[in-house]
């Protein structure tokens, strides 16, 4: 494979630690010697590994409030990442969530696209992120979007390569910007978790209580049941499920890790709602030896294997979900927690370094 002299990395902010940070965890484990690029920077709230590198930043970090209000200046991204010097760099490896491939690498260099998912704002969650934002903000959104959506497309020409993180992203790459990819799963710490002798009759969700999520599915289909359900997070719906929520229902607002690690562990089956672009919680259920009732569509589809791993229910809706509990309840038995944690087992750091690797060989010729 082609020798890289210096890397860059990009990512669209470093404000906390999440899937994507986990994923610039490892290219920096990939590539030691690299330089990181964002928008907003806040050490603090990052590993020790991300800040062991040099973090250089765009004009928004020097905005008012930027660390707190940084997605307010999306419209500026475009233009902060157009005035990165990259000059020097024959690797730029962009990692796209928020705006991050759109900057312009060195000629002769290579432009390899981590993708999470196109912008969702801009794409397939623009009414959901429209109907949520304030009065300014919505009647903004049209006027601004527009443009923002031509520069996103025009910038996915400036990549060579793309790599998503599951079949679903690949599919929207390919719908959004008419590009194929390569998939290579994010990095899932299986490791960390183990199956238990003791399982519990409680069901689990876990998750931050936002619509996206769908907890309500979950709230209204066990008030339904009777079963008992733990949700375990929080979010801006978690007083109105609480509300709504049976006697079967238990919240927990937060757990440390080693209080989600029994959490898994013990859960009868984990209930997962949402549309993910991956979907990490499903894959450290299975981890955990613990079988996954989820809505089919998303990452899910890559991560679980239905009637051996798992069950998908069709529609987000309460009675989809009650059937397929109910279909679970009937043939539980037939789930192995060793099959599960072997499923699991794909979606390793080791699995991801090795992936990544190999796109990049391939896009290197």
């Amino acid at each position: 494979m082609r020798h890289f002299r210096r890397v860059a990395l990009i990512h669209y902010w470093l404000v906390g630690m999440r899937g994507g940070e986990r994923v610039l965890e490892r290219l920096i484990g990939l590539f030691p010697e690299a330089d990181i690029f964002t928008h907003v920077y806040v050490p603090e709230a990052v590993s020790a590994l991300i800040r062991s590198r040099p973090v250089k930043t765009t004009f928004i970090q020097k905005l008012p409030a930027a660390p707190r209000l940084y997605q307010s200046y999306l419209p500026l991204m475009p233009m902060a990442l157009e005035g990165l010097d990259l000059r020097g760099y024959d690797l730029v490896i962009s990692s796209e969530s928020g705006p991050a491939k759109g900057v312009i690498a060195a000629p002769d260099a290579l432009h390899l696209c981590y993708c999470h998912s196109p912008m969702r704002y801009l794409w397939d969650q623009y009414h959901v992120y429209r109907d949520a934002a304030g009065p300014v903000a919505r009647a903004m959104m049209p006027l601004l979007f527009h443009g923002l959506r031509n520069w996103d497309v025009t910038s996915a020409a400036r990549v060579d390569s793309f790599v998503a993180n599951s079949s679903f992203i690949r599919q929207r790459i390919h719908r959004v910007w008419h590009r194929d990819a390569a998939i290579v799963h994010p990095p899932v710490a299986v490791d960390a978790f183990a199956p238990v002798a003791d399982v519990s009759d409680d069901y689990l969700w876990v998750g931050q209580m936002v619509p996206y999520k769908r907890p309500d599915l979950a709230v209204d289909a066990f008030t339904r049941l009777g079963l008992p359900l733990t949700m375990v997070g929080s979010g801006g719906m978690e007083k109105a499920l609480r509300r709504r929520a049976g006697p079967n229902i238990r919240f927990v607002s937060r757990l440390d890790f080693a209080g989600l690690q029994q959490a898994y562990a013990k859960a009868r089956a984990l209930i997962f709602t949402a549309e993910e672009d991956f979907g990490i919680v499903p894959v450290e259920a299975n981890a955990s030896g613990r079988p996954v009732i989820a809505y089919g569509r998303g990452g899910v589809t890559d991560s679980i294997v239905p009637g051996t791993t798992g069950l998908f229910f069709a529609d987000q809706s309460a009675e989809s979900l009650i059937d397929a509990v109910q279909a679970f309840e009937a043939r539980r038995g037939d789930f192995d927690p060793a099959v599960a944690v072997a499923n699991a087992a794909r979606f390793s750091p080791a699995r991801f370094d090795a992936g990544f690797l190999e796109a990049l060989r391939c896009a290197a010729g």
